[in-house]
């Protein structure tokens, strides 16, 4: 009876060695699974555009001239950006400005301007005898170049500045803190364009300004309108200096006030140096 034991404990010995059992209960160390990396968040001195940017509230935003932050990210007129677009936040060299045509200056001769001798050539006056050989004839005063005309105003001038609201300023302007002033008043008060000049930018994208409204009045100012109640002007109109664009209000501010600005080439500027005084 004990050998076929022992033979029955040697087969079992020699058959195929047993899987090992996985313990379901203790987390695997291998094999995890794959980590989807988030989507890359713009890189420092990067932006990315969102709903409702313009190129020019972006410039707005980081104080950049339009036309720099076009050029530094091969933006051609008329600007267009797109959600997701990521801009690269630098400047790029600044615009030449127009070299303004000069007076002529004044000629040490008779102006080519005067009228011609019967002979045809201009007449010229010397110093001394004329050619008749009198004397004592003082020679004629030499003739002034007539002034020329007044050239036409450059392209960054503004004829006239108009006042953006009725109102007291209860806070003036600082180029670090507080790049505008800020205008009191009355809910509901009009808010008139302060120059012509085209709408570039209508929304609420800018943190802190509430309803705001950007106008470009040419290629060197801006005029920024903050915390209005209602916007009556949209994107890409023109208005005109005194037209009504918006409503005061308190949007983004616990006060009823227009909070105002002027930039020039991108740089805010005092508006109570440019607006007329009252």
């Amino acid at each position: 009876m004990l050998v076929p034991v022992l033979v029955a404990g040697l087969a079992g010995c020699g058959g195929n060695p047993r899987a090992p059992v996985e313990d379901r209960n203790r987390p695997a160390s291998s094999a995890r699974p794959p980590v989807l990396q988030s989507q890359r968040g713009p890189a420092p001195g990067e932006y990315r555009v969102v709903r409702g940017d313009t190129l020019y509230s972006i410039a707005f935003r980081y104080g950049f001239d339009f036309r720099a932050l076009a050029a530094a990210n091969r933006i051609a007129a008329p600007y267009t950006i797109y959600p997701g677009q990521t801009l690269k936040l630098r400047e790029a060299a600044p615009p030449a400005k127009p070299v303004r045509a000069s007076s002529p200056a004044p000629s040490t001769g008779v102006a080519k301007t005067a009228s011609a001798a019967a002979g045809g050539k201009p007449s010229a006056v010397t110093k001394g005898s004329s050619g008749s050989g009198k004397t004592g004839s003082p020679a004629p005063a030499r003739k002034q170049p007539a002034p020329a005309a007044k050239p036409p105003a450059p392209q960054g001038a503004v004829s006239r500045w108009r006042w953006p609201s009725d109102g007291r300023v209860i806070r003036g302007f600082s180029a670090t803190v507080h790049k505008g002033i800020d205008i009191g008043g009355n809910r509901g008060e009009a808010v008139r364009a302060v120059a012509d000049g085209v709408v570039v930018y209508a929304g609420t994208g800018i943190v802190g300004l509430g309803e705001l409204l950007i106008v470009k009045h040419n290629d060197t100012y801006l005029s920024a309108y903050g915390h209005n109640d209602r916007l009556l002007v949209r994107e890409g109109a023109a208005v005109r200096a005194g037209e009504k664009i918006a409503v005061k209000g308190s949007s983004g501010t616990d006060t009823v006030k227009l909070h105002f600005e002027i930039r020039k080439e991108g740089k805010p500027v005092d508006p109570l140096r440019l607006l007329p005084k009252r």
